[in-house]
């Protein structure tokens, strides 16, 4: 099991905070990018690998503001939520579910993922490199739902991951990921 710090609440009750914007306090690194914070952002680049945070949860809303750039090598990244570092492989992919941050392929930014497998088809691309957006994820129960800049563009069902973390993955080297204004709720029971 995946041992985190605990994450601070928000100004707004309803949410709370994922990320202070002034360090990586409760975010654990697994992989070889490299995480830094600057001016309120946190930055992840260099090689490949993902950063979680804490809490494990069931049914919830994550949402925040991201930015790719591709540096050479292709800008591909991705929000996951429920998913859990392989216990035989701590640095290795997720296990769970995948919101996809890509503007360059098919299965680009607003597609549902699981390991390796686009799932859930997004029904346009509205997000292009080097732009910030918005990015909300409704996971309850088997209902998955991702909207991008307030727009609605996936809903899927899919029961197989049922609990787990939070995480950001840096794909590969070429390529940097920025987030901010990261919340989350918990709307289990």
């Amino acid at each position: 099991m995946l041992s985190l710090p605990l994450c601070t609440f928000s100004q707004d009750t309803d949410w709370i905070s994922l990320f202070n914007g002034k360090n990586l306090e409760g975010w654990t690194v697994r992989g070889k990018a490299e995480w830094i914070v600057e001016n309120g952002v946190m930055i992840g680049q260099g090689a490949n690998g993902h950063i979680y945070a804490t809490p494990e949860l069931t049914d919830l809303e994550v949402k925040g503001t991201f930015r790719i750039s591709d540096q050479g090598g292709g800008g591909n990244s991705g929000l996951y939520f429920r998913s859990n570092p392989p216990s035989d492989n701590p640095d290795g992919y997720p296990r769970g579910y995948e919101a996809q941050i890509c503007h360059s392929q098919k299965a680009h930014t607003g597609w549902l993922w699981k390991p390796g497998t686009p799932t859930g088809k997004a029904t346009k691309l509205i997000t292009k490199d080097d732009e910030w957006f918005t990015m909300s994820v409704r996971a309850v129960g088997p209902d998955i739902q991702i909207w991008i800049n307030d727009e609605l563009v996936m809903s899927y069902q899919d029961e197989e991951y049922k609990n787990g973390f939070f995480a950001i993955q840096c794909h590969n080297t070429g390529m940097m990921i920025e987030a901010k204004e990261l919340y989350f709720r918990d709307l289990g029971n």
